[in-house]
């Protein structure tokens, strides 16, 4: 029987090379990714919009377990746009490692972006950040652990059901 640690396998394939994908707009690096968000919004300058960021996670059948981490711009009551990157472990985890690291890789993801769009105005009171925990389930005891981590770290934070990001855009490409 073949595990994981037999198969030699690096902790973590990217599976999108680093880049972002957009279903409107391809795959994208960040400084393309930062030019489509600016357009964006200045497409629509009165709007209000919100910037989400979230991170979903999913076992592989056999080994290892796939993230998919995604930016969204809402905008608010007119729809938005997303950008999705995905990346996998060779380990399997379990469900409170995978929580911790869909955490870990939505602020990584967020830090990133604050730093993108800083000249742009952009800081950490205006990123959210999406975690796929919930009142409902075994995510439920650890929410305080979860959400603590991220508002010390200066970010706004949403859980299930309001987490959007992570348990329907991010999810969808798990």
């Amino acid at each position: 029987m073949c595990s994981a640690r037999n198969i030699n396998l690096p902790l973590f394939i990217m599976q999108t090379n680093g880049y972002f994908i957009s279903p409107s707009y391809g795959v994208c690096d960040l400084p393309k990714l930062r030019k489509l968000i600016l357009k964006f919004i200045a497409d629509r300058p009165d709007s209000k919009y919100r910037l989400v960021i979230g991170s979903d996670s999913q076992p592989k059948n056999s080994y290892g377990t796939d993230f998919v981490t995604a930016i969204v711009v809402h905008r608010i009551g007119c729809g938005g746009i997303y950008f999705w990157k995905q990346q996998t472990n060779g380990q399997r985890l379990m469900l409170r490692q995978r929580m911790y690291q869909e955490a870990s890789f939505s602020l990584s993801t967020a830090y990133e972006v604050v730093e993108l769009f800083a000249k742009d105005g952009l800081n950490k009171f205006d990123v959210e950040i999406h975690v796929d925990v919930g009142q409902k389930g075994e995510t439920r005891e650890m929410i305080a652990e979860i959400v603590g981590m991220i508002r010390g770290s200066g970010f706004a934070v949403k859980t299930k059901p309001d987490a959007f990001g992570a348990s329907k855009v991010a999810d969808r490409h798990t």
